[in-house]
């Protein structure tokens, strides 16, 4: 761990996903989390979210007027966000996810003593309401008037703030496709450093399961051919390609705090996670689409997210890979892996299969899933013929997290367990 007296902690945390919204929802499973969802005259296996959460999310845009015409990506945030601020005692009022909530209350959450700043990453933003919107215009010529604010990407981390009942703080949005979420936590990182905020709340969202998306996604040759209900999505099992599509938000309470104040105010029975490095790396290439077989941009990201920590990377005893399923994606990152460790390679885990790609959402999906298992030291095994492991016989104490997006960048994310 670097030598710095400041630490950035976590706080709390927030997800909705294929698996629900619970904190233990990486309980091994007995069937596959997907459904089918028929796009022109392809069924393709998607995850979506279950009947608990649909539940959740209804019940979420009855609580608020406004509420009601926004995008499903921004709603999906909202949901994590929620929980990820109760968690972490900023607004103690606020209505976990999974809890019914009082419709049409005219005011946000109660307002925060200290101001929140607010950093999201997504993909695709706000797709299904601007398709929506289009197809609308293309039908009878018309647009509503609140068609711009509600598809501007800015307009996913402003509600999450109005919802937080932050005034004052940062609202920042932004894309770099499937690593996003990163580049949220990199803000995370550098601004509480600085001290230009004392709370942030940061994450990735998505939701792109419309057939639009969908269909960009099978254009591209890579989706799985897999029914839904036999683990069509299949990170490090090689050929076919199993690229599956998925929906969820994932977001983090963080702050800054000392290494001797938090020994004396946190609780023995609490776990306390430390965000060590996030690191950047980029490649300029061709196709927007691909990537170098050695994986430049994961190599450069990782040695910077191991510099920050100062840590070794004998030290690190897990990766959750991106590992989407596509075998060239899947394949690159296996050698950039080779080129940081050597032959001692840590151990190999994901959560994509279980939720598909969430493009925007992974990144920070995939973190959700590094502190379960760092928490409980227990993950599922996949049930199919894969490089993920099954179990390890060191405990696990420091995860690395990679994301990769399209045109050539991607960030890794080194947390552990104090």
């Amino acid at each position: 761990m670097s030598d710095s007296p400041d630490l950035i902690v976590i706080r709390g945390r927030g997800r909705v996903s294929a698996l629900g919204t619970d904190a233990a929802t990486y309980a091994p499973v007995s069937y596959a989390p997907f459904q089918t969802q028929a796009v022109g005259s392809h069924n393709l296996p998607v995850a979506r979210l279950p009947a608990t959460a649909e539940a959740a999310v209804a019940a979420l845009q009855r609580r608020y007027p406004a509420y009601r015409q926004l995008d499903r990506t921004v709603l999906l945030a909202l949901l994590a966000a929620r929980q990820a601020t109760a968690e972490a005692g900023w607004n103690p009022e606020a209505t976990l996810p999974h809890t019914p909530l009082t419709p049409n209350i005219e005011k946000p959450a109660t307002e925060n003593q200290q101001p929140i700043t607010v950093s999201i990453g997504s993909s695709r933003g706000a797709t299904g309401r601007l398709e929506q919107f289009h197809a609308d215009f293309l039908a009878d010529g018309a647009v509503a008037a609140a068609s711009s604010p509600l598809t501007t990407l800015g307009n996913v981390a402003s509600w999450v703030a109005f919802d937080a009942g932050s005034h004052g703080g940062a609202a920042l949005s932004h894309s770099s496709t499937c690593s996003s979420a990163f580049q949220a936590l990199g803000n995370a990182m550098a601004w509480l450093r600085a001290g230009m905020a004392t709370r942030f709340l940061a994450g990735g969202t998505e939701a792109p399961l419309t057939d639009f998306t969908l269909a960009q996604m099978h254009a591209l040759g890579i989706y799985s051919t897999f029914p839904a209900a036999d683990w069509p999505c299949r990170p490090g099992a090689g050929r076919p390609s199993t690229f599956v599509l998925g929906e969820g938000a994932a977001l983090f309470a963080l702050e800054k705090v000392t290494a001797a104040s938090l020994a004396t105010g946190q609780r023995t029975d609490e776990p306390v996670f430390v965000l060590e490095g996030v690191g950047f790396g980029f490649e300029a290439i061709a196709s927007k689409t691909g990537l170098s077989p050695d994986g430049q941009h994961f190599q450069q990201a990782i040695r910077q997210a191991l510099h920050q920590a100062g840590c070794q990377p004998a030290n690190v005893d897990a990766v959750v890979l991106h590992s989407p399923g596509t075998p060239a994606g899947d394949a690159s990152e296996r050698a950039a892996l080779r080129a940081v460790f050597g032959e001692e390679l840590p151990a190999f885990l994901s959560n994509k299969w279980l939720l598909g790609h969430t493009l925007g959402a992974s990144a920070a999906l995939s973190l959700d899933f590094a502190l379960h298992v760092l928490e409980t030291q227990q993950w599922p095994a996949a049930p199919f013929v894969t490089d993920l492991a099954k179990a390890t016989s060191r405990p696990i104490r420091r995860i690395l997290i990679n994301a990769a997006g399209f045109g050539g960048n991607a960030a890794s994310v080194l947390v552990t367990l104090l």
